[in-house]
C-alpha cells in the first residue's frame, strides 16, 4: 500500500484554514479517497485537554512552557493518529502543525526559531507534510474577521498586532525558503477561488500517490 499524503494549512487566525479544509475533505471523499481531518493543538483527547490549557487558562504560562504543551500535543497526536493514518494510505488534512510553531512560538514569542525547530523535530520524529496550504492574511483584516466571527478570544488570537505581523513574516519566510512544498494563497480571494486552486494543487499530488 502507498503511503498516505500529509497536507496542512497554515496561516494567521481568520485566514480561512477550516473552511478550506472542510471543502477539501469532501472534495476529496467525493473521489473516492480516504481522508482524516485534524488539528494542532488537539486531535486526540489528551490533546484537547492541553489544547484547553494552552488557548484558553486564564493564568499566566511562559513562552517555554507555552511550546513545550504544543510538543507534548504534537508527540501525542503523531504518534496515536497521523503515523497511523497515513501508513494505511490515507489522506491527512491538519488544520496546523510545526510551522505554526515556529511562526507563532519561535517568532510571535521570541523563542527562536532554530530552537523551536528542532523541539518539533523531536516530538514529530522529523515527520513534515508533503503539503502545506498557507493562506495568507494581512493582520488587520483578520482581526476584522474575527470580530465578526466570535466574542472570545483564545490567548493567541487576542495578542496585539505586532505579534500577529511576526508571525506572518516567519510564515512567507518558511515559504520562500521551501517552494515546494508551500502553495501560498492570497486569503482575500472568494472561498470558491481558493478551492479551486487548492484543488488544483492536489490533483497534482494526488498523481505522485497512486504512481
Amino acid at each position: 500500500m502507498n503511503r498516505g499524503l500529509f497536507i496542512t494549512f497554515e496561516g494567521g487566525d481568520g485566514s480561512g484554514k477550516t473552511t478550506q479544509a472542510e471543502i477539501l475533505d469532501t472534495w476529496l471523499r467525493e473521489r473516492g479517497e480516504t481522508t482524516l481531518r485534524s488539528r494542532e493543538p488537539g486531535g486526540t483527547e489528551v490533546g484537547e485537554q492541553l489544547r484547553e490549557i494552552v488557548l484558553h487558562h486564564r493564568g499566566e504560562i511562559s513562552p517555554r512552557a507555552e511550546a513545550l504543551l504544543y510538543a507534548a500535543d504534537r508527540a501525542q497526536h503523531i504518534d496515536t493518529r497521523i503515523r497511523p493514518a497515513l501508513e494505511r494510505g490515507e489522506i491527512v488534512l491538519q488544520d496546523r502543525y510545526i510551522d505554526s510553531s515556529l511562526a507563532y512560538q519561535g517568532a510571535g514569542r521570541a523563542l527562536g526559531i532554530d530552537e523551536v525547530r528542532s523541539l518539533s523535530v523531536w516530538a514529530s520524529s522529523g515527520l513534515w507534510p508533503d503539503l502545506t496550504i498557507l493562506l495568507d492574511l494581512d493582520p488587520d483584516r483578520a482581526r476584522e474577521r474575527l470580530d465578526q466571527a466570535r466574542t472570545r478570544f483564545d490567548r493567541l488570537e487576542a495578542e496585539k498586532n505586532a505579534f500577529h505581523a511576526r508571525v506572518r513574516t516567519v510564515f512567507l519566510e518558511l515559504a520562500e525558503a521551501e517552494p515546494a512544498r508551500f502553495l501560498v494563497l492570497d486569503a482575500t480571494l472568494s472561498i470558491d477561488e481558493l478551492a479551486a486552486q487548492i484543488q488544483a494543487r492536489v490533483t497534482e499530488a494526488l498523481v505522485g500517490k497512486h504512481e
